[in-house]
């Protein structure tokens, strides 16, 4: 077991913090294979299940990526997205060197939306608002499942669009400025359609995201993101415009 350390910690440990090594080292590129667990059990020295369990928890912690049947691959790093800040998830995706595609799910009029979308939008009565789920991929893996509804008085040919060729994003900024967002955000387990679109295990964790727009005092757009968390991390960094208390 000469290519792990002397250390007391658990064997499976080891076995990641090679693994990592390697990773770190760029001995094992982004989208690289690994050696099969076969050849880590021979040229590492250990059980097989210390090999298995230690891929399995760095899978789960997003640094490997295991394709059934193929072998297991580098993950590429964790995609980020600003908090602060609207932006157009194509150009993120552009800027950190990947390819971007969308897939349009839905793409509708709801005239008799829900209480709560009807409460969100601040209506003193029913009215139709204009809904769509894209699914966002990076270099084809699905990073965003992007629900929106927007209201058709600011935005009126929402419906009309070719969101697989334009952001969502940048066609509301043509239409309607944004003059105020609200961001909450939450994690959640995958539910049965959230893990069918975004291709990973139910009841694994997702970072969710709840954005609401206005334009003046007129609510524009009532929107939910949702990322899966061992693909993705939100963050920002900003000056204070006051000392933190």
């Amino acid at each position: 077991m000469s290519a792990l350390s002397d250390s007391a910690s658990p064997l499976y440990e080891k076995v990641k913090d090679f693994v990592l090594a390697n990773i770190g080292s760029g001995k094992w590129a982004q989208n690289a294979r690994l050696p099969s667990e076969n050849d880590l059990v021979n040229s590492l020295g250990v059980s097989r299940m210390t090999v298995h369990r230690a891929l399995r928890e760095l899978t789960s912690e997003g640094h490997l990526r295991r394709v059934q049947g193929v072998g297991t691959f580098v993950a590429p790093p964790k995609a980020q997205s600003t908090l602060i800040e609207v932006s157009n998830i194509i150009n993120e995706i552009r800027d950190r060197g990947g390819k971007h595609r969308a897939g349009v799910i839905l793409l509708e009029r709801v005239e008799h939306p829900t209480a709560a979308i009807i409460d969100a939008f601040e209506f003193d009565r029913v009215k139709p608002v204009d809904h769509s789920l894209v699914v966002h991929f990076e270099n084809d893996v699905p990073v965003q499942l992007e629900e929106r509804y927007v209201n058709p008085a600011l935005v009126p040919h929402y419906l009309d669009q070719d969101f697989t060729s334009i952001a969502t994003l940048e066609y509301l900024q043509r239409c309607t400025p944004l003059t105020e967002v609200e961001h909450l955000i939450s994690a959640v387990p995958a539910g049965p359609e959230q893990a069918r679109l975004l291709q990973m295990p139910e009841r694994d964790s997702c970072l969710v995201l709840h954005r609401k727009t206005w334009t003046g005092a007129t609510v524009a757009t009532v929107n939910t993101f949702t990322h899966v968390g061992s693909r993705y991390s939100l963050g920002s960094r900003y000056r204070p415009t006051h000392k933190p208390a």
